[in-house]
């Protein structure tokens, strides 16, 4: 149950986070109108091979992290803000499209796997958002890492971004073609509103364990 548990919240985190318009993505549109499905999936799997690395280390890190006390309450409360920020940063990004990006095609004549290691190698901001997310799930018994279990939360984490990326390109391969945004629809309401919700509830959370 622990590792189906780990293995779920693993992919809707990951998953979410995987549907802004940032850079990766639209590298990935470039990849998929020019050369098709099957480089594509090439780029992804050298996105999450370097992702892999990361999310393992930042596991690791947040595992020697969670025996402090007074450091996880703080993590509780800063919890709060980091909810809230990453709503605006979905519905701040919202209304990019992707001809704003054009001048990003240049990357595509390279291999697609090595593209995608080597972009998400340079995606620093990973680091702490996997860091943050790793401990906020820890501390509010999300997801256990212990042993073997980290393996299946970092699985689904992977498993999460494959199909969060390979959704969010062909979608927006679609919709470049007409007048539309993806993120005109999706991107200003549901995930904003997702991470808000967690944000009260980590509200609740606090105030019920520190304050009352």
């Amino acid at each position: 149950m622990k590792a189906f548990k780990n293995i779920a919240v693993g992919f809707v985190v990951s998953f979410l986070g995987s549907l802004p318009l940032g850079y990766l993505n639209i590298i990935g549109v470039e990849v998929f109108s020019k050369f098709g499905i099957n480089p594509l999936v090439f780029y992804l799997l050298g996105v999450i091979v370097v992702e892999a690395v990361v999310i393992y280390f930042t596991v690791i890190f947040a595992n020697k992290l969670v025996s402090n006390k007074k450091l996880m309450k703080g993590i509780d409360f800063f919890a709060v803000f980091f909810l809230f920020l990453l709503a605006y940063l979905f519905y701040a990004h919202s209304n990019q499209s992707v001809e704003e990006h054009n001048y990003l095609e240049s990357y595509v004549r390279y291999s697609p796997f090595l593209i995608g290691m080597v972009l998400c190698g340079l995606n620093f901001l990973q680091i702490p958002f996997w860091m943050a997310w790793n401990l906020y799930l820890m501390n509010a018994n999300h997801i256990v890492l212990h042993s073997k279990l980290k393996f299946h939360y970092i699985f689904g984490t992977l498993v999460g971004t494959f199909w969060g990326m390979l959704l969010a390109i062909l979608v927006l391969d679609s919709l470049s073609q007409n007048a539309f945004s993806f993120s005109k629809y999706i991107m200003p309401v549901c995930i904003p509103l997702f991470f808000v919700v967690l944000a009260f509830f980590q509200i609740f959370k606090v105030y019920k364990k520190y304050i009352r």
